[in-house]
């Protein structure tokens, strides 16, 4: 769709007000409110054809525990290659963990009792190919946690899990938004 430029007294129609509130480039899609000391959240039937690439926020949560939190594509538990980069708060040194063959996108997250929380994306999740992701963990452990990582399965998911490697998780979010094709 063309980008239409409005000049001074130009009148400004209802409907071109609809059309562009209508592509809009992030589109909300689902949310989901985390309950009290669960294990992990399971969000479905969020994922379709109707956008190709997602944003995945999690916020106003915690973890029982000091913790790492992963995601996982429906019910997949293998072929999960990521590399992050991580950081202390107050260290100098920045670290790095990887895995070639994981049974989720382990560390999108980091977390403990005051606070945990993701905010990712992930490309192609409903499409029959492999899913790429990206996601910056946040926690008061560690400064930041971000993740780089392909699942190297050529299936098409329309939801995921997310929680903690340990231990429960609480509270928040987890808003679902998509990507408008153009």
């Amino acid at each position: 769709m063309a980008i239409k430029t409005f000049t001074t007294n130009e009148v400004l129609t209802a409907s071109d007000t609809n059309t562009y509130l209508a592509n809009a480039g992030l589109v909300y899609v689902t949310s989901t409110t985390v309950g009290s000391a669960v294990s992990s959240v399971t969000v479905s039937n969020c994922f379709s054809s109707t956008y190709d690439n997602y944003k995945i926020i999690w916020s106003g949560g915690n973890f029982s525990a000091g913790n790492d939190g992963y995601l996982q594509l429906g019910s997949s538990t293998a072929s999960y290659a990521y590399q992050i980069v991580y950081a202390n708060f107050g260290a100098g040194a920045v670290s790095t963990y990887g895995d070639a063959a994981g049974a989720n996108f382990r560390y999108v997250t980091e977390g403990d009792a005051n606070v945990a929380g993701t905010n990712l994306e992930l490309i192609g999740p409903n499409l029959a190919k492999y899913t790429a992701c990206y996601s910056v963990g946040i926690g008061s452990g560690v400064a930041y946690m971000t993740l780089i990582g392909i699942h190297k399965v050529a299936t098409a998911y329309t939801g995921f899990t997310i929680g903690p490697l340990a231990g429960t998780m609480s509270g928040g979010t987890i808003t679902v938004y998509g990507f408008r094709k153009a």
